[in-house]
């Protein structure tokens, strides 16, 4: 958070609508102006959490990174950020009706999300099955959500990096095809990347869950 106090600090806001001494045009300006600082400095976290917590060798993936994709798909220009600025899901379930293969995951930076964590992830659950049962149209998705009010350790445990970049006020759904991410953890099973996960965090059930709708799906092909 400190660069984003250090936006504010340098001239940008806070924003007072309703003024006497500024138009109502110049204040919305003002306010569109410091929602791009903000969302500029999120992706500069996002950036940095992904280059320090999941593209780094990390002992609890049997010494591969916890996302051994994630270093090659920034390189390749095929992660996207979007930002959802209302309590309203239609963001997200926009993105996933018309997915295009354009990016190999997007995330949805959650500015307004639920701040009960349970019932975050509960809604996420449901939106996945969902998804499943093609509510969206769509069938080959994945949701996968972080919380501000996760335990940084529950997330990609032993890095004490990621403390300080999701310590913020927004949560994160990464939005990517469910394929892709099943088949390349199939082959991720093979090094013993999840073993020591799966001990720690209990994740067999939420793998079961997704083995599912990716069985379903390849069924109905």
């Amino acid at each position: 958070m400190t660069q984003l106090k250090t936006s504010f600090q340098q001239g940008i806001g806070p924003v007072r609508l309703g003024n006497m001494n500024a138009s109502l045009d110049h204040d919305l300006i003002k306010l569109g102006l410091i929602f791009s600082v903000v969302e500029e400095v999120i992706q500069d976290e996002i950036r940095s959490w992904s280059k320090e917590a999941l593209e780094k060798i990390n002992p609890n993936f049997n010494d591969l990174p916890a996302c051994p994709f994630a270093e090659g798909a920034w390189a390749d220009d095929k992660v996207g950020i979007a930002f959802k600025r209302s309590p309203s899901y239609q963001d997200l379930t926009t993105i996933v009706s018309t997915w295009d293969d354009k990016n190999d995951l997007v995330i949805l930076v959650d500015l307004k999300y639920t701040p009960n964590r349970e019932e975050y992830y509960h809604y996420i659950d449901g939106l996945n099955e969902a998804i499943a049962e093609g509510i969206f149209i769509e069938k080959d998705i994945w949701l996968m959500a972080f919380h501000p009010d996760d335990d940084p350790e529950e997330i990609v445990y032993g890095h004490e990096d990621l403390v300080s970049v999701l310590d913020t006020d927004y949560a994160m759904i990464f939005v990517q095809r469910l394929s892709k991410l099943h088949e390349a953890a199939e082959k991720l099973k093979k090094t013993g990347y999840y073993t020591k996960y799966q001990e720690q965090f209990g994740l067999n059930d939420m793998l079961k869950v997704r083995e599912t709708y990716y069985r379903r799906l390849k069924d109905e092909e």
